[in-house]
């Protein structure tokens, strides 16, 4: 009867190691199970931080050719702006610096638009007027013109 002992003494052992063993190998497959994942949701990402640096350099590429300055200048003329004229600071003891001017629309858009032979008789008399009335009207219009080209320069660099 020596073997029946040992074996009854053997047999909680035996079964501590087994359950031992199965618990480290369920936890392995768990651990595998769970980098397996990971890996997948890893390349996942990556391939979305792919895609989104890819849109975003043709954000940026779109954004760089539109604010290239021909084509501000285009779209700028397809809104109506045109080119500002001389500008007016006030000091700041509210005196008026530099004699405003009045912004003109540039001839090039007309004659595209109109026939030539309208529009040259009809733009060369005003552009002939203009010079000698803002030297005439700049003396006695001073207070009323730094209003009106003050409110310009702000309306224009928001425009940006």
């Amino acid at each position: 009867m020596p073997s029946g002992p040992s074996t009854a003494a053997r047999t909680p052992f035996v079964l501590l190691v087994v359950v031992l063993l199965g618990g480290g190998l369920i936890t392995l497959l768990l651990l595998n199970s769970s980098l397996n994942e990971g890996s997948f949701k890893l390349s996942e990402l990556r391939r979305n931080t792919t895609e989104l640096t890819d849109q975003e350099q043709e954000l940026q590429r779109d954004v760089d050719q539109r604010s290239a300055p021909d084509a501000l200048q285009r779209r700028a003329r397809e809104l109506g702006m045109v080119p500002g004229g001389n500008p007016a600071f006030l000091g700041p003891d509210g005196t008026v610096q530099g004699v405003p001017g009045k912004a003109t629309a540039l001839p090039s858009p007309p004659p595209a638009t109109t026939p030539p032979a309208t529009t040259p008789p009809a733009t060369t008399p005003p552009a002939t007027t203009p010079p000698a009335s803002p030297a005439a009207q700049a003396t006695p219009a001073t207070p009323a013109a730094p209003t009106t080209s003050v409110a310009p320069q702000p309306s224009t660099t928001p425009g940006r």
